[in-house]
């Protein structure tokens, strides 16, 4: 029986850099999709990752990038600001519309998406007047219970934005960090050792 080194351990092994001198960045594709916002994988499935871009809405690929397919065609918004697959369950993704970047030309979307079915079928959800939703993470231990930074409208003030959270798969939204209709949630972020314990960035 073998033990595995600590983590930390592991870490401090020093790595011969020549070992990367064959390694260079090449274009896998898609060829036309627009700027991207948002990659997301699952760590039981390396081969499968889903991207969303600011107005070609999501691509999939299962076999590390070579092909990419888009899965989000049928919906009423093309714009994507994140992506989050559940730790739990790597068939439950959420997607967040609206590209969340400020920059003269940008795209809204319309609120939250989710599919079951690892992307073959989508529900539109809530948060419909958020406008730009830039993250989402998801309960490592539960994939109904997940937190959403919504930006909120580009040029004028709204009431849904901030940092929102959902404990049943994103039917129902409490809104739990707001300051005002002027400032909106932009990131949002688990501490990696309690999930109860939540990081959020208002802008």
């Amino acid at each position: 029986m073998s033990v595995a080194a600590p983590l930390g351990a592991q870490s401090a092994t020093p790595v011969d850099s020549t070992l990367f001198n064959a390694l260079h960045w090449r274009m896998i594709g898609p060829y036309r999709g627009g700027r991207v916002t948002a990659v997301a994988g699952h760590a039981d499935q390396p081969y499968v990752y889903y991207m969303g871009v600011t107005g070609g809405g999501v691509w999939k690929t299962t076999d590390y990038g070579r092909v990419w397919t888009p899965i989000f065609d049928g919906q009423a918004t093309g714009s994507i600001g994140a992506i989050a697959v559940a730790p739990s369950s790597p068939d439950t993704i959420y997607v967040g519309s609206g590209e969340g970047l400020q920059r003269p030309d940008l795209s809204t979307g319309d609120g939250i998406y989710k599919s079951t079915d690892a992307g073959r079928s989508w529900t539109h959800l809530g948060l419909r007047d958020g406008q730009q939703i830039p993250q989402i993470i998801v309960d490592p231990g539960n994939p109904d219970r997940l937190f959403v930074a919504v930006l909120g409208h580009p040029y004028g003030p709204n009431e849904e934005r901030g940092i929102f959270r959902s404990t049943d798969g994103a039917r129902t939204f409490q809104k739990v960090l707001y300051k005002d209709e002027n400032t909106g949630g932009v990131d949002v972020a688990f501490d990696p050792r309690d999930p109860n314990t939540v990081y959020a960035v208002l802008w």
